[in-house]
């Protein structure tokens, strides 16, 4: 999926050895039977951080205290990205309220865009599924980085699946692997950084790991 970025990379002597340091020495810490991710598309993303372009006429919502909970942390994230503003259309297309690009809703099996923005549901089913996809292609390294700090922030699994979300998990990969010299900026400035430090710590134990998932049209009233 295309998008406008503006993409930063840096990658000092020290931090290049580190990099390589861990990518050949100690990549056999990082395999973890059954989670691999050879032919899945790595470098597709979601959001951009942008005012929504078309949005309904009902005043945003406020913020509900949820804690840090799953729930915590997808409403977070979606009042982040639109207030969330289920019908909100960002100025390059980004949809709902978790800002979704047509690309990534194909992949994951969204294929009508006038029903997914009419239905509350399949958006929270489209956000769940694609934060199970992503914590499958980054489970390696959520076991590998968490709780160490890369740019004076502590990394946890929240933040690794939040910043996934706005960059995409080849993204983060990148940046995780370089200990934060490979840098990722969306349009607006917006980095890998600032969601890993924002979404840090909630609970998202709940999200299962799951290769290639397809949102499940079947189960949307359960939801």
């Amino acid at each position: 999926m295309s998008k406008k970025i503006v993409k930063l990379s840096w990658l000092p002597v020290v931090a290049g050895s580190l990099f390589f340091s861990f990518s050949t020495k100690k990549a056999a810490d990082l395999e973890i039977e059954g989670f691999t991710t050879p032919h899945l598309e790595l470098n597709y993303t979601v959001s951009i951080d942008a005012l929504p372009l078309k949005a309904s006429k009902a005043p945003a919502k406020a913020l509900p205290k949820l804690g840090k909970s799953y729930t915590g942390f997808k409403e977070a994230i979606g009042f982040k990205e639109s207030r969330g503003d289920y019908s909100s259309i960002n100025e390059y297309g980004y949809m709902g309220k978790y800002q979704f690009g047509k690309g990534t809703l194909n992949l994951l099996g969204v294929y009508n865009t006038q029903e997914f923005l009419e239905r509350p549901e399949l958006q929270e089913a489209t956000f769940y599924t694609n934060a199970s996809r992503n914590k499958w292609i980054l489970i390696r390294d959520i076991k590998r980085f968490s709780g160490k700090t890369i740019n004076g922030v502590e990394v946890t699994e929240s933040g690794i699946l939040a910043a996934a979300h706005l960059a995409g998990p080849g993204s983060v990969k990148k940046y995780l692997r370089s200990y934060g010299a490979q840098m990722f900026n969306d349009a607006f400035g917006t980095s890998i950084k600032y969601y890993m430090k924002r979404f840090a710590g909630y609970d998202t134990s709940f999200i299962e790991p799951v290769k290639n998932p397809r949102v499940d049209f079947s189960k949307l009233s359960e939801i």
